[in-house]
């Protein structure tokens, strides 16, 4: 079977408002995803590979195969700076598809982030490197790097559909999916529920100071 060359990726997707993405990258996840009605929100096992990690940005998507990493690579050549890797990758955990020097490649290329639907490993250097990345699982184990792979297509990450362009914003409490045509209304309604929950948070300590 002969690899797909870049000529097939189409990485000129729509790409949200940069004020919109900023809006949402101040706000919890948690409050995104009230705001989304619970919908959008990954699989509670995708989490942060490292204490303190966060991200946002538009999703770069990539397709495939479990345990390998072809699609990543391929997606290096053609993501955007500020995008998000986001990679469907049958929630396999055996094989990590990324560790610190393709964290060191995506801070070159500036890019925001991973989220993986498998595994990562080098955990504390990505740390260390401040890349973020959140994955299903940490594991020693490589990647293998022979493909299939498909970019910039809709994919079904962590029980949610991603399309090229969603927002992705991740922090400790998991990995929330917001539709880019929705983005911006989703951020009012994320703001107006941070707002509620800091009024209701002031009184409470007001009440327990009393």
């Amino acid at each position: 079977m002969t690899t797909p060359v870049l000529e097939d990726i189409d990485a000129e997707f729509p790409r949200p408002a940069r004020d919109v993405v900023e809006r949402l990258a101040k706000l919890p996840a948690a409050n995104i995803g009230d705001a989304m009605d619970r919908l959008g929100v990954a699989d509670s096992a995708i989490q942060a590979v490292w204490p303190g990690a966060r991200l946002a940005g538009p999703a770069f998507t990539v397709w495939t195969r479990p345990g390998d990493n072809q699609g990543i690579h391929r997606a290096l050549q053609a993501a955007r700076p500020g995008d998000v890797i986001v990679v469907a990758g049958g929630g396999d955990e055996s094989r990590a598809l990324l560790g610190e020097l393709i964290g060191e490649r995506a801070i070159t290329l500036g890019l925001a982030g991973f989220v993986l639907d498998g595994a990562a490993r080098d955990a504390e250097a990505l740390g260390e490197i401040g890349m973020p990345v959140f994955a299903r699982a940490v594991t020693p184990a490589g990647p293998y790097k022979n493909g299939p792979s498909r970019l910039g297509t809709p994919i079904a990450f962590g029980g949610v559909p991603v399309m090229p362009g969603d927002v992705i914003v991740a922090d400790s409490d998991g990995v929330v999916v917001i539709p880019r045509e929705q983005a911006a209304a989703v951020a009012d309604a994320a703001e107006a529920v941070f707002a509620d929950e800091t009024n209701r948070r002031a009184a409470i300590i007001a009440d327990r100071s009393k």
